[in-house]
C-alpha cells in the first residue's frame, strides 16, 4: 500500500442533474453534491466536510435530509438501485443503513422523502415500473409498495404529509395522487383528472392542502386531493377561484414563453416559488385564506458574463431552521444566498449572491499552478477562465470569452496566463480585477500548452506539431514534428532542457528543448497515451493511456507496467518529492500509487469525481494536490503521510504580492483619490461648522431644560411635604374607622350564631318525620307492583290465542293470491310474446328509414368540417393575437409602474433639495465670511504659481542639456557597438585559420605514422639480419657454406638496404624541416590569439564600464525627469482647485444673490 494519503480539504463545484441538490443542516452548514461526494459546507467558518459515495456507484440522482436535520439520504444507481442513510452527527459522516429495492430491477431512485418524525422514509424508482417504495427504514424493512405512473408520465416528487406519517403525495407528468397507508398497503385515497397537465414540484402548506407548480407557470391549490382554485402569479390581483368545469386540456397548454415553476418551498409566513429562469416570488397569507404575491427576488446578470443571469433555471431551494436565509441551486451549477431578514429594510430590488463563489457550469479542459504564488488557473468550455487561490480557498478572478477556453497555463511568477482558443493562443496579464489580452500567437485549437520552469519559454500544441516561443522575443524558436496524431500531453523538465509528449498515436517522444531533435522514444500502436509526466529525478518517463496500465519508460524502454484491474487512466501527476504517483480514471476516481512503482497491483483509490478525470497536478510544496473532470468540479486534496504530516520539500519556495497594474489604472486612480481627498476636506468642513452649530443650539436647550426641571422639581418637593400630611390625617381616620366597624361586626355575629342554633333545630325534626312517611309510602308501591303483574299475564295469554287464528286466515288468503298470480303471469308473456313481433316489424321499417338519413346527415357533417377547421384557424390567430395584446399590456403596466417609482423617488429628491436649500440658506453668511478669507488665501497661492513657473523654467533649462549629454553617450555606445563588431569578424576570421592549421596538422600526423610503421620494419629487418649473421658464425670451420651464407646475406639485405638507407635520410631531413616550420608557425598563430582575445577582453571590459557608467546617469536622469514631471502635476493640480475654487466662489456668491433677492 502507498505510504502517503490524500485527504479531501476543499471543493470548488456543484454536481448537477441531482434532485433536492441542496439542504441546511444547521443555520450555518449547507449540504450538497460535488462529484461524487457530498459536501458539508459551513458558510460562516468557510470550512468544508466531505462524505464519500460508494465505490461501485454509478451516480448520484437524488438526495434527502431528514426533518429532524440529522439523516441524509444519498440516491446512488448501479447495477441495482440503493439507497445509503448518513448520520450527520458523526464526524466523517458514517453510514447507517443500506436500502435497495427488494426484488424490483429498478436502476435508481428518481426522488426520496423522510417523515416529519424521520421513521420512515419513501423512494421513487424510475421508468419503466415506477414503484414506490415506504421503509421502516432503521430496520430496513419495506412495509408497502405501489405502482405510481406510467412510462408516458414520469414522476417529479414525492412527499410525506407533514402532519400525517401515513399520507403521501405523488406528482409528475399528469399524475398528482394521494396515498394513505393503512392494513399493510398504499391505497390511493384521490386521483383528480389532471391527465394533460405536467406538475414539476409539489409542497404540503396545510393538513389537508397541497400546491403544485407546472411547466406552464401555474400554481393550483389542491384540497383533500380535489383541485378547488388557482393562484394568480400577477402582483397586482388578488387571487381568483377556478371552475372546475373550464379545466380543458386546451386551457392548461398556455404559450411557451409562459416560465416554468421548478421548486416550490413552504414558510411560516406563506410559500416560496421560483417562478421562470432567475426570479423567485414570494406570497403571503391574505386574511380571506388565499395568498398574495409581494417580493420577486433575482439572480443578477454577472458583468464578466456574457450570458443574461435570467438564462439560470432554478433547480432546488431550501430555508434554514430559523428561516433567515434562502439558498438554491441553478441548473448551470451555482449556489446563491438571499437573506430574508434583509426585506423589510432594503428598499432597493432584492436581489441573490453567491453562497461563497462562481463554479465553472462545464467540463474543466485545462489546469495549471505557478511557483512565486497560491494559484490555481482553470480553464472551462463554459467559456470562462478562473483563477483561485488555493491557500485562502477563494476566487481571485474570473473572465468570460466569446469562445470556448480549451487549454490554460500560468506563468511561474504568477503574473502572466496563456489561453488556447479555437482560433488563436493568447498571452494575457494577470492584473488587480482583470486578465487582459496583449498577445496573439497564430496556433488555432490549442488543447495543451505549457510555460517552461524559467519562464522564458512555453510550449503549445496544433493538433500533431509542438511550437515552442520565446516568452521575451515571442518568436516561434522550435517545431517539434513527429507525431502521427493529435497530442494529447506534454511537459518540460525541470532544468528546461527537455520536454516529453504523448499522443494518440502511442507515441512516447522525449525533445532537447535547445536543437529540437529527439532524445528518446517509445512507440506503442495498440495504445492511445492521454497524458505523460516526468518522475521527480528527470530520469524517467511515467505515461497513462487506453491499455488500462501505468508505464515508466526510460532510454526508449518500458521498464515497470502496473496494471490497472480493467480501467484506463486519463491523467497522471508525480510528487516532487518522489514519493507517490496519482492517477485519474474515467469513473472519477483516483488512485495513488507508491513510486518506485509495485511489481503487483498495490495502490489506494479515492471518491472523487463524477466524470473523467482531465487534469491533475500538485503545487510546487507537495502540501496540495489538485484535481479537475469533466463535470466540472474543481477538488482539492492535502497530502499527507499515513502519521498526518505533510511531505517535506527540498525546495525552498518564496512566494510574492505583486500584481499588475496598468499605468491608465494607476493614474485614474489616483486622481479619483485626490477629488475624493479634496471632497473629503470640504465635507469635513462642513460638518464641523455643522457640528458647532448644532452644539451651540443643544447648550441652549440643556440650559432651559435644566432650568425648568429645576423649577418641576422644588414645585414637586412642596407638593410630596402636603401630600404627607394630608396622609397622616387620613391614616388616624382610618384607624377610629376600623376600630368603629369591628366592634359592630362582632355583635351581629353573635346575633347570627343564635338565630342558625333554632333553625338547625326545627329542620332536624321536619327531617325525621319525612323519613317516616317515605317508609309507609313504599310499602304501598309494592303491593300495587303484585297486582299489576298477575293483570299483565292474563292479558298476554288472551292476545296470543286472537293472532293464532288471524294467522290461520291469513296463509289461507296467501295461497289463493298465489294461484292468480300464476295465471296472470303466464297471460303477460303472451302479451310480450305479440308485442316483440309487432315491434321488431316497426324497427326494421325505422332502420331502413334513418339509414337513408345517415347518408345525408355525414354528406353534410363532411362539409361542416372543412369549415370548422377553417374557423378554428381563424380561432387560433386570433387567439394569439390576444396573447400578444395581453403581454403588452402587462409590459406596459409594468413600466407605468416602473415610472411611477421614478416620480416617487424624484419627488422625494425634491424634498431633499428644498431642505439642503433651506439649510444653505442658513449658512450663505458664514460662507461669505469663508469667501473672504479665501480671496486671500488666492492672492498668496498666485504668488506662489509665480515662483513655481520660475522654479518649472529654471529646471527645464537644466533637463535640457542632460538630455543632449543623454544623445551623445548613446552615439558613443552605438560607436563602441560597432568596433564590437569589427572584433567578432576578426576573431572568425582567426578561427578559420586556425581550423585550416588544424587540418594540416592532422595530415602530418598521417605522414609521421607512415614513417614510423617504416621504422619498425626496418627494426625487423635488423632484426633478420643478426640473426642469419649469428648463424654464419656457426659455419666458421667450414669456408665454403660460410661463403654461401654470406653471400645469400649480401643479396639480400645489402643493395636494397644501401638505397633504402639513402632514401629514408631524405625523408628524415624533409619530416624534421616541415615539422620545425608547422610548430613555428602554431606558435606565431596561438601568441596571435592569446593577444587578440587579451585585447578584445580589455575592450569588451572597457566597454561594460561604461554601459554600466551610462546606464546609471540615464537612470538618474530619469528619476529626476519623474520628480520634476511629478511636481509639475502636483502644481497642475493645485492650479486646478485653485481655478474650480474661483469658479465655484461667483456661483456661490449669484446663489445666495437669487436665495436674498427671492
Amino acid at each position: 500500500m502507498s505510504s502517503v494519503v490524500a485527504q479531501p480539504l476543499f471543493s470548488f463545484g456543484l454536481r448537477t442533474g441531482v434532485r433536492n441538490s441542496v439542504s441546511f443542516c444547521d443555520e450555518n452548514t449547507v449540504v450538497f453534491p460535488c462529484g461524487n461526494t457530498c459536501v458539508c459546507y459551513n458558510t460562516s467558518r468557510r470550512s468544508q466536510r466531505f462524505i464519500p459515495g460508494s465505490e461501485k456507484s454509478q451516480g448520484m440522482h437524488a438526495l434527502a435530509l431528514s426533518p429532524n436535520r440529522r439523516y441524509l439520504a444519498v440516491s446512488e444507481c448501479g447495477e441495482r438501485a440503493s439507497i445509503t442513510v448518513f448520520d450527520l452527527q458523526h464526524e466523517q459522516g458514517r453510514k447507517r443503513k443500506v436500502l435497495t429495492a427488494g426484488e424490483s430491477t429498478a436502476e435508481e431512485f428518481v426522488c426520496m422523502a423522510f417523515s416529519h418524525d424521520s421513521k420512515y422514509l419513501i423512494g421513487q424508482t424510475g421508468g419503466p415500473d415506477w414503484m414506490l417504495i415506504f421503509w421502516l427504514w432503521e430496520k430496513q424493512k419495506v412495509l408497502a409498495t405501489v405502482k405510481t405512473s406510467t412510462s408516458h408520465n414520469p414522476v417529479s416528487q414525492v412527499s410525506f404529509n407533514p402532519h400525517n406519517n401515513t399520507q403521501l403525495c405523488v406528482s409528475g407528468g399528469g399524475v398528482l395522487k394521494l396515498f394513505r397507508y393503512s392494513e399493510g398497503a398504499l391505497k390511493q385515497s384521490s386521483s383528480p383528472k389532471v391527465e394533460s397537465i405536467f406538475f414539476l414540484c409539489h409542497s404540503w402548506v396545510t393538513e389537508e392542502r397541497v400546491i403544485a407548480g407546472t411547466d406552464s407557470g401555474r400554481l393550483l391549490v389542491f384540497e383533500s386531493g380535489d383541485l378547488r382554485r388557482e393562484i394568480n402569479t400577477s402582483a397586482q390581483e388578488t387571487d381568483r377561484q377556478v371552475a372546475m368545469k373550464t379545466m380543458k386540456d386546451s386551457d392548461v397548454d398556455e404559450g411557451v414563453s409562459v416560465p416554468r415553476i421548478t421548486a416550490i418551498l413552504c414558510f411560516s409566513k406563506g410559500f416560496i416559488c421560483s417562478y421562470g429562469a432567475g426570479t423567485v416570488c414570494l406570497f403571503e397569507k391574505t386574511k380571506e385564506d388565499g395568498y398574495r404575491r409581494t417580493r420577486d427576488i433575482r439572480i443578477p446578470a454577472d458583468s464578466s458574463d456574457l450570458t443574461p443571469a435570467d438564462s439560470q433555471l432554478i433547480d432546488t431551494m431550501c430555508l434554514s431552521p430559523s428561516e433567515e436565509t434562502l439558498v438554491l441551486s441553478t441548473e448551470r451549477g451555482q449556489l446563491y444566498s438571499f437573506s430574508l431578514s434583509s426585506l423589510d429594510f432594503n428598499k432597493e430590488e432584492p436581489h441573490f449572491e453567491f453562497l461563497s463563489q462562481s463554479f465553472h457550469s462545464k467540463s474543466i479542459t485545462g489546469l495549471s499552478v505557478c511557483i512565486r504564488k497560491p494559484l490555481a488557473a482553470t480553464s472551462s468550455l463554459d467559456h470562462s477562465v478562473r483563477i483561485w487561490n488555493y491557500e485562502t480557498k477563494v476566487l481571485e478572478l474570473y473572465k468570460k470569452f466569446p469562445e470556448e477556453a480549451l487549454s490554460v497555463a500560468l506563468h511561474p511568477t504568477g503574473l502572466f496566463i496563456l489561453v488556447g482558443f479555437s482560433d488563436k493562443l493568447r498571452l494575457m496579464n494577470l492584473l488587480i480585477d482583470d486578465i487582459r489580452t496583449f498577445k496573439e500567437f497564430a496556433v488555432r485549437g490549442c488543447r495543451e500548452c505549457a510555460f517552461s520552469h524559467g519562464g522564458h519559454m512555453f510550449a503549445a500544441v496544433n493538433g500533431n506539431v509542438i511550437h515552442i516561443y520565446s516568452v521575451t522575443s515571442f518568436e516561434n524558436i522550435l517545431n517539434l514534428k513527429g507525431h502521427n496524431g493529435k497530442v494529447r500531453g506534454i511537459e518540460w523538465s525541470l532544468d528546461d532542457g527537455r520536454l516529453v509528449s504523448c499522443g494518440m498515436d502511442g507515441a512516447v517522444y522525449e525533445w532537447n528543448a535547445q536543437t529540437g531533435k529527439r532524445v528518446s522514444e517509445s512507440v506503442l500502436k495498440s495504445c492511445s497515451y492521454t497524458d505523460v509526466s516526468f518522475s521527480s529525478d528527470g530520469k524517467t518517463i511515467l505515461a497513462v493511456g487506453t491499455d488500462f496500465t501505468l508505464k515508466e519508460i526510460q532510454d526508449c524502454q518500458v521498464l515497470r507496467e502496473v496494471p490497472a484491474d480493467e480501467v484506463a487512466h486519463t491523467a497522471v501527476a508525480v510528487s516532487h518529492s518522489g514519493r507517490v504517483v496519482f492517477t485519474g480514471t474515467p469513473r472519477g476516481t483516483i488512485r495513488a500509487v507508491k513510486y518506485p512503482l509495485p511489481l503487483q497491483k498495490d495502490w489506494i483509490t479515492y471518491q472523487a469525481h463524477c466524470g473523467p478525470i482531465t487534469k491533475m497536478v500538485f503545487t510546487w510544496d507537495d502540501q496540495f494536490l489538485l484535481t479537475a473532470a469533466e463535470d466540472g468540479c474543481l477538488l482539492m486534496w492535502k497530502v499527507v503521510d499515513k502519521e498526518g504530516r505533510g511531505l517535506k520539500s527540498n525546495r525552498q519556495i518564496i512566494q510574492t504580492e505583486e500584481i499588475l497594474v496598468t499605468k491608465a489604472d494607476l493614474e485614474e486612480k489616483t486622481q479619483n483619490m485626490l477629488e475624493l481627498k479634496l471632497r473629503l476636506e470640504e465635507l469635513q468642513m462642513e460638518n464641523e461648522y455643522q457640528l458647532r452649530l448644532k452644539d451651540m443650539n443643544y447648550s441652549e436647550k440643556m440650559k432651559e431644560i435644566s432650568d425648568a426641571f429645576t423649577q418641576q422639581i422644588d414645585s414637586l418637593k412642596t407638593m410630596q411635604q402636603a401630600m404627607k400630611t394630608e396622609m397622616e390625617k387620613q391614616q388616624r381616620e382610618n384607624q377610629m374607622s376600623t376600630a368603629e366597624i369591628s366592634e359592630k361586626h362582632s355583635e351581629e355575629l353573635e346575633a347570627l350564631e343564635e338565630s342558625y342554633s333554632q333553625k338547625l333545630i326545627t329542620e332536624h325534626e321536619r327531617f325525621q318525620d319525612l323519613q317516616r312517611e317515605s317508609e309507609r309510602m313504599q310499602e304501598d308501591f309494592e303491593k300495587q307492583l303484585k297486582d299489576v303483574e298477575e293483570g299483565r299475564v292474563h292479558t298476554v295469554e288472551e292476545l296470543k290465542q286472537n293472532y293464532e287464528a288471524k294467522l290461520e286466515e291469513k296463509d289461507l288468503i296467501l295461497l289463493q293470491c298465489q294461484e292468480d298470480a300464476q295465471q296472470q303471469i303466464r297471460e303477460f308473456q303472451e302479451i310480450v310474446r305479440q308485442v316483440e313481433e309487432d315491434e321488431e316489424r316497426k324497427i326494421h321499417d325505422i332502420q331502413i328509414k334513418y339509414e337513408k338519413k345517415l347518408h345525408t346527415e355525414e354528406e353534410t357533417s363532411a362539409s361542416l368540417k372543412g369549415e370548422t377547421s377553417l374557423i378554428t384557424q381563424k380561432s387560433l390567430s386570433l387567439q394569439r393575437q390576444i396573447d400578444e395584446r395581453c403581454s403588452e399590456i402587462k409590459h406596459l403596466k409594468q413600466e407605468r409602474q416602473r415610472l411611477l417609482g421614478l416620480i416617487r423617488s424624484l419627488e422625494s429628491d425634491i424634498e431633499d433639495l428644498k431642505r439642503t436649500v433651506s439649510g444653505h440658506e442658513k449658512t450663505s453668511q458664514d460662507k461669505d465670511k469663508t469667501i473672504c478669507s479665501l480671496k486671500k488665501k488666492n492672492q498668496e497661492l498666485e504668488k506662489l504659481k509665480f515662483v513655481l513657473d520660475f522654479q518649472l523654467n529654471e529646471m527645464k533649462s537644466q533637463t535640457e542639456p542632460q538630455q543632449e549629454d543623454i544623445v551623445e553617450k548613446k552615439e558613443r555606445i552605438h560607436q563602441l557597438q560597432e568596433e564590437l563588431v569589427q572584433i567578432d569578424k576578426g576573431n572568425t576570421q582567426l578561427k578559420l585559420s586556425v581550423s585550416e592549421l588544424r587540418l594540416k596538422l592532422r595530415t602530418r600526423d598521417k605522414e609521421m605514422h607512415k614513417e614510423a610503421q617504416k621504422l619498425k620494419d626496418l627494426e625487423t629487418h635488423l632484426q633478420r639480419l643478426k640473426a642469419d649473421l649469428h648463424n654464419c658464425v656457426g659455419f666458421i670451420q667450414e669456408p665454403k657454406k660460410l661463403r654461401d651464407s654470406m653471400q645469400m646475406i649480401y643479396a639480400r639485405y645489402v643493395a636494397d638496404g644501401v638505397e633504402q638507407s639513402g632514401v629514408e635520410e631524405e625523408i628524415q631531413r624533409a619530416f624534421c624541416r616541415q615539422r620545425d616550420h608547422l610548430e613555428k608557425t602554431v606558435n606565431g598563430l596561438k601568441t596571435r590569439l592569446a593577444k587578440s582575445a587579451e585585447q578584445h577582453e580589455q575592450v569588451y571590459v572597457k566597454i561594460m564600464k561604461e554601459n554600466v557608467g551610462l546606464i546609471t546617469e540615464i537612470n538618474e536622469l530619469r528619476k529626476e525627469l519623474l520628480l520634476q514631471r511629478t511636481q509639475v502635476k502636483d502644481y497642475k493640480s493645485q492650479l486646478s482647485v485653485l481655478k474650480k475654487s474661483k469658479r465655484a466662489r461667483p456661483n456661490s456668491e449669484e446663489g445666495t444673490k437669487k436665495v436674498v433677492s427671492a
